[in-house]
């Protein structure tokens, strides 16, 4: 969204995050991002972010990280910062150190979280941060031969108190440290802590904010969505990637497996990337899914206002046919619906002649901001085949403005002798609509 933009602009981007609000409104978010946030001073932006989120009605957990602070705390005190395959061994001195910079830090953020300012964009917040021996843990123990000693991983969330919490409308902030039946403190990890809290309350979404924009291919091309079985291969395939992709991936894989809804992974470096990836259709991140989004079904009834909308601007700009919403409702049982994200991007219709073994292919029309994405073709190839099924053996379609698409696709263009009797007798020879042909 341009900062300089027309009313009109401003009108419908503020219209098209209208299905996104909705949506989200009373789900569960868990959004993890390191101690650097707060080291380099980004996190004032963020908390700006949190505060929409929460005035939306979304349940929102917090997870922070605070490895910059703690190494920082370890150099001052002259204590080596120790790790074993790539896991910090924390001995009795590093977790004072721990302690104290998680502390630290913890304070900061609720500082940040409490503020309510007149002229900026926490005004009248009113955010009241959650916290408590939410998260029981256990030891790591000793791996090789080697003892991390106070280091652990989670054992269990308290669901029920977490629930509590948001419900009277908090904001839960969970730090990296967990706590055992026997009264011990142990130094956790924020992926750790945020894909298993994600997992317990079977959370609607796991966002991880870090220092790369998110998952590349091997040209360097951002992959903006990534189903668990295609995330297992980029893992396997890439001998190097980013560490922070590393680390992360694996726990997005975790989570969605486990019946997480979705796992993004965004930069923390971009100004408003949580809004950016969460209310936009393409994102600026790499979004992990269980399966494929895209669901391809027959139409029904409840699905008219969503093929409305979609065929409303080509029915103005001359392309289609205007068709009246009654005229749908009675014909909708004809069309197909392409969803993306439970979102109608692409609908169809077939209309068949059985007595001439053919079928019309009308109302092809896809989403402005989902072009380019092969849904067009994909949709044109499933009708084909219900066509195909249906024992016909060609299908064709009538065009003003969209002859090459067709032609691209296989189609031959004819004249109106070629149209069904029944279609023949009711073209329009105003409209001069051109007609396309492939047999199937």
């Amino acid at each position: 969204m341009p900062i300089k933009t027309t009313p009109a602009d401003f009108v419908a981007w503020f219209r098209s995050v209208a299905p996104y609000v909705n949506s989200f409104r009373g789900k569960t978010f868990v959004i993890a991002f390191g101690g650097e946030m707060v080291a380099d001073g980004k996190f004032l932006e963020l908390t700006h972010d949190f505060n929409l989120l929460a005035a939306l009605g979304i349940r929102l957990v917090l997870v922070h990280g605070a490895r910059p602070q703690i190494e920082q705390h370890l150099a001052r005190k002259n204590i080596e910062d120790s790790y074993h395959l790539g896991i910090r061994r924390t001995d009795t001195e590093t977790m004072q150190c721990v302690k104290e910079a998680v502390g630290r830090v913890r304070v900061e953020i609720e500082a940040l979280l409490s503020m309510g300012l007149a002229n900026s964009p926490m005004a009248n917040a009113d955010i009241r941060v959650a916290g408590g021996n939410f998260i029981t843990a256990k030891p790591i123990g000793v791996i090789n031969g080697v003892d991390l000693q106070h280091t652990g991983s989670v054992r269990k969330v308290d669901v029920a108190a977490l629930n509590d919490r948001m419900e009277f409308g908090e904001v839960v902030l969970l730090s990296p440290l967990g706590y055992s039946p026997t009264g011990e403190v142990f130094n956790l990890t924020l992926e750790d802590v945020a894909t298993a809290t994600a997992i317990a309350l079977d959370a609607d979404k796991l966002v991880f904010l870090m220092d790369t924009d998110g998952v590349q291919d091997n040209k360097g091309q951002l992959i903006r969505e990534l189903t668990v079985s295609q995330a297992r291969t980029v893992l396997s395939a890439q001998d190097t990637r980013p560490d922070d992709v590393s680390l992360f991936l694996p726990c997005a894989i975790r989570a969605c497996e486990a019946g997480v809804a979705r796992a993004h992974l965004v930069s923390r470096h971009t100004d408003g990337a949580i809004l950016q990836e969460l209310f936009s259709d393409e994102g600026i991140g790499t979004m992990v899914v269980e399966s494929t989004l895209n669901t391809l079904r027959d139409a029904s009834i409840e699905d008219v206002g969503g093929i409305l909308q979609l065929l409303r601007p080509l029915e103005e700009q001359g392309i289609l046919v205007r068709r009246s919403r009654e005229l749908l409702e009675r014909e909708v049982e004809r069309f197909v619906v392409l969803e993306h994200d439970h979102r109608i991007v692409g609908c169809a219709a077939l209309y068949p002649f059985l007595d001439e073994a053919s079928a019309e292919l009308a109302c092809l029309a896809v989403d402005a901001q989902c072009r380019d994405k092969g849904y067009g073709e994909a949709i044109l190839n499933h009708m084909a085949e219900l066509a195909k099924q249906q024992g016909l053996k060609k299908l064709f379609v009538l065009t003003t403005r969209t002859a090459h698409w067709f032609l691209e696709r296989g189609f031959v263009e004819s004249d109106v002798t070629a149209l069904p009797a029944q279609k023949k007798s009711l073209y329009n020879y105003q409209r001069k609509s051109k007609v396309f042909v492939r047999k199937i």
